[in-house]
């Protein structure tokens, strides 16, 4: 059986990182590379690092960062935000980043899947896709909308339809935010989670929600995700990645321990 992942979340904007609540006002919480350092020595599977306003604001990707990443890091990273060109998937790769993720320039052109597949390879080609539910007047979910320019503007397609054309293009793995759930530890949207995994039949990574362990349990148990983002319970030393796997361990989930 495969292990399942643990992955700290960590967002950057002008070389920090920061905290956003619902991808707005954010708080800065210290350096991209010692908090990344921080939780490989807790045991972090990987890291995904998100510059959540460089796809907003039409920025460069900055590189610098990515390379101190690089240098602090002994495990797999991967860089989301602001890429747009297969130059782009080249220059973060060479900063150091092992997997390149894409939203709103995917969306826009779904062929840069496909040319980034080809020639870097599936496995570090990620879609990041960020939903919002559609609601009829009794308040029923009738669908998921993807989002794009870090989570305000609508696109109009339908999430699950999504991620199932971007797998045929050629993404490796998918992680799925829940816009209404990021930073609010509510728990993550299992019934969007259990739609994806269901459908399609690479790896998905639950994001956007985790209150509390129980809540990552939920994901694994019941969202069938491969993998899950924390953020919030880190940042703030409520707990450490190695607490997380030890719960998880408890409850039967298959989990990798890292000797350091």
């Amino acid at each position: 059986m495969l292990k399942k992942r643990i992955i700290p979340a960590i967002d950057v904007t002008n070389d920090q990182a920061v905290k956003y609540v619902q991808f707005r006002n954010p708080t800065v919480i210290g350096d991209p590379a010692e908090l990344g350092r921080n939780y490989a020595e807790q045991g972090a599977d990987e890291i995904l690092y998100l510059d959540t306003t460089a796809s907003l604001h039409s920025q460069d990707v900055k590189y610098e960062w990515i390379r101190r990443v690089a240098e602090e890091l002994y495990i797999p990273f991967s860089v989301v935000g602001g890429i747009r060109t297969i130059d782009d998937f080249k220059r973060v790769l060479r900063a150091g980043a092992d997997k390149v993720g894409v939203n709103t320039a995917a969306v826009k052109k779904p062929e840069l899947l496909t040319e980034a597949a080809n020639i870097f390879g599936s496995q570090c080609v990620v879609l990041a896709l960020d939903a919002k539910p559609i609601k009829d007047d009794d308040g029923e979910i009738i669908r998921w909308e993807v989002y794009t320019h870090s989570a305000h503007e609508s696109s109009g397609m339908d999430a699950i339809e999504w991620a199932c054309r971007a797998e045929e293009l050629g993404a490796g793995e998918i992680v799925c935010t829940s816009i209404d759930r990021d930073g609010m530890k509510n728990g993550y949207d299992i019934e969007l989670l259990r739609s994806l995994t269901k459908t399609v039949n690479i790896p998905i990574i639950a994001s956007g929600g985790a209150g509390n362990m129980a809540h990552i349990l939920e994901a694994f148990k019941d969202g069938l995700v491969d993998a899950a983002l924390v953020a919030s319970l880190l940042h703030y030393g409520e707990l450490t990645v190695m607490d997380i796997k030890k719960y998880l361990s408890q409850h039967d989930v298959p989990i990798r321990y890292h000797s350091i």
